[in-house]
């Protein structure tokens, strides 16, 4: 039996949490399993990295921050060895590069292409735990490359589809996958069990669980996921195709903080207009989610769309430069705003989901800006003011207690 199991920053904060690692690993690999480990940086030393760059260089490059904030994970995964070595236990360490793990050009945030398996499954031969950096890849030019932030999940999935594991386990501060974040709504419960898709929805949403893009290599390939703590051995939430219990109306709440609105006023109504401004952010690799456009009058119309915050301001440029001056009024920017989501694959089948959400929200007095809805999730924009009243109100309101 092979098993892929990856544990996050937190678990490898320190001595004693590595020293733990090392024994949840050596649990299995003493059962007479495969044992192959994936790691990200030791606790806040990725942040540490970007702060401590950018106070040398304010407009660092991009390729140079990937070059640096990879450290940390080969940090991280040496000191796992050295731990193992300790109890006698054979273990090595191994980077990108030495896998090796391919990705697109694209520093910061690149997507795997395919991993060579050849050289962990010669190590897992001769009985030793092979631990790899989580996180970071290499492109065509053999330049180091980041998967972006949170992807030491989708290299741990990735790696156990390549190397068709039995199991893939998610180690994290948290038990599990809640209905909420427990850190604001106090009565959150932990699932049992997640779809593909419901996951998907929430890591997309904001739920901080898992990477998005390992969800989406999980489905494509069939990779059960086991999210669980590594603080504790209690049982985890199931991540797979179906469930094997009634799939509930919502499954769970989701903010995300992350959000700024951008409104385009007085665009020309007419033909080409939407595609050109949405593909010259698609262009530069700006991904929009929520969009609202205004119905035409005077020969002008408005379009509003939602960006992560953090590329508000590069979004904005480009729309400048894509637009002649003359062919829009304004162009607003607003940061103070949120988005809050439900979630769940049986809201397929039953009607009125989003008006409960919205009743929710009319009793917590907060006001919807904009929305957006799909066959298993309701986003609403909010002020960012608003958001953990928000969640209560609807987590209450859908008896996710």
């Amino acid at each position: 039996m092979l098993v892929v199991k990856k544990f996050g920053g937190t678990s490898v904060a320190n001595k004693e949490r590595i020293l733990n690692v090392a024994r949840r690993c050596v649990e299995d690999y003493q059962k007479g399993y495969d044992v192959v480990v994936v790691l990200s940086a030791m606790g806040k030393s990725t942040d540490e990295l970007i702060a401590m760059a950018r106070d040398i260089n304010p407009n660092p490059s991009k390729r140079e921050l990937d070059m640096l904030v990879t450290t940390g994970e080969q940090v991280s995964v040496s000191m796992l060895a050295l731990a193992l070595g300790s109890m006698r236990i054979p273990a090595i360490s191994l980077n990108a590069f030495q896998v090796a793990m391919h990705t697109t050009h694209r520093y910061g945030n690149a997507r795997l292409k395919r991993i060579d398996t050849d050289r962990i499954f010669n190590e897992l031969e001769q009985r030793k735990i092979v631990i790899v950096t989580g996180f970071q890849g290499i492109d065509k030019f053999d330049n180091i490359t980041t998967l972006g932030r949170g992807g030491s999940d989708t290299t741990a999935v990735a790696l156990a589809a390549a190397l068709r594991a039995d199991a893939c386990e998610i180690f994290t501060d948290v038990d599990g996958v809640y209905t909420a974040d427990p850190r604001h709504v106090k009565t959150a419960r932990k699932l049992e069990q997640i779809t593909y898709d419901e996951m998907l929805e929430l890591s997309t949403l904001g739920a901080g669980v898992l990477h998005n893009r390992s969800v989406e290599l999980a489905k494509k390939y069939g990779v059960v996921l086991v999210v669980r703590s590594s603080l504790n051995d209690h049982e985890g939430t199931i991540v797979k195709e179906e469930l094997d219990v009634e799939k509930m109306l919502v499954s769970g709440v989701a903010a995300d903080k992350n959000a700024a609105r951008i409104a385009v006023i007085g665009l020309k109504d007419e033909p080409g207009i939407a595609f050109h401004l949405f593909n010259s952010l698609a262009s530069k690799n700006i991904n929009v989610d929520i969009i609202l456009q205004s119905v035409g009058r005077d020969g002008t119309k408005d379009i509003s769309f939602t960006v992560e915050e953090d590329v508000a301001d590069e979004a904005v440029a480009i729309l400048q430069k894509s637009f002649p001056r003359n062919e829009y009024k304004m162009i607003d920017l607003d940061k103070a705003v949120a988005k809050v989501s439900i979630v769940g694959a049986g809201m397929q089948t039953n009607p009125g989901v989003a008006a409960t959400m919205f009743e929710a929200l009319y009793d917590a007095g907060v006001n919807i800006r904009m929305i957006s809805t799909s066959e298993i999730r309701v986003t609403v924009l909010i002020d960012e003011d608003n958001t953990d009243r928000a969640l209560r109100s609807v987590h209450n309101k859908f008896d996710l207690d």
